[in-house]
C-alpha cells in the first residue's frame, strides 16, 4: 500500500534549482556527460542572469541559475570539498550539500563504468547498511541503497542511487532528531 500525505497532496519535487558559474559549461555536462535534456531557458530581467531547465526523467527537472553578480563557491562551507568516501563533505548550514540521482540498480555498475570513460572522476561505491558505519565493506543482502558520487564542473556534488529496498521498514525510524544545541560549530578559521 502507498503512503499518501492527508495534509498536502505533494507530488514530488518540481525541480531543485542550483547556481552555476559558467551555463554553457554547465550546458555541456548535464545533456553531453549525464544526457538530460535542455527544457527551458530563460534570460532574467534586467540582465541580471539565466535560469535554465534540464529534465532529468521520470517528471523531475533541474534548474540552474547564472547571476552576473555571483559570488563564487566556497568549498567546505557552499560546496563539499570531496565526496563521502573519499574524505570530508560537511557543508554549512542551509546549503544543498549533494543531489542525488535514481538509476535502476541493474544499471548502476554500467553507468559507473561510463561516467569514468568519458572523463568522470567518481568515488568509491558505498553500499549502505544499518551497521554502526552505515556502510558495507563487502555488498551483501541487508545493503539498502548503494550509490557513488561525483562532481559536476563547479564542484556540485551528485550521486547516483540505486534503493535495493522500500523503506519505512521496522527498524527504518528509530533514531532520536539532534537539535541545534548538539552542533559542534567550526569556526571560520576551521573551515
Amino acid at each position: 500500500m502507498t503512503w499518501r500525505n492527508t495534509e498536502f497532496e505533494l507530488g514530488g519535487v518540481n525541480h531543485l534549482a542550483l547556481v552555476c558559474s559558467d551555463m554553457q559549461r554547465t550546458v555541456e555536462f548535464y545533456t553531453e556527460i549525464l544526457g538530460m535534456r535542455l527544457v527551458k531557458t530563460i534570460d532574467l530581467p534586467m540582465d541580471a542572469g539565466q535560469h535554465f531547465f534540464f529534465d532529468m526523467g521520470g517528471g523531475n527537472l533541474l534548474a540552474f541559475f547564472w547571476f552576473k553578480d555571483a559570488p563564487d563557491a566556497v568549498p567546505g562551507v557552499s560546496t563539499a570539498t570531496t565526496s563521502p568516501g573519499i574524505g570530508d563533505f560537511t557543508t554549512a548550514v542551509g546549503t544543498m550539500n549533494h543531489v542525488a540521482i535514481s538509476v535502476p540498480e541493474e544499471r548502476f555498475l554500467e553507468y559507473r563504468a561510463k561516467l569514468k570513460s568519458k572523463g568522470v572522476k567518481v568515488a568509491p561505491i558505498i553500499d549502505h547498511d544499518d551497521s554502526p558505519m552505515g556502510y558495507a565493506p563487502e555488498f551483501h543482502d541487508d545493503v539498502y541503497i548503494r550509490s557513488f558520487y561525483f562532481q559536476d564542473p563547479d564542484g556540485i556534488l551528485l550521486e547516483f542511487a540505486c534503493w535495493r529496498r522500500e523503506l519505512a521498514q521496522p527498524g527504518d525510524v528509530g533514531h532520536t532528531p539532534k537539535t541545534a544545541s548538539d552542533r559542534r560549530p567550526r569556526s571560520a578559521s576551521t573551515v
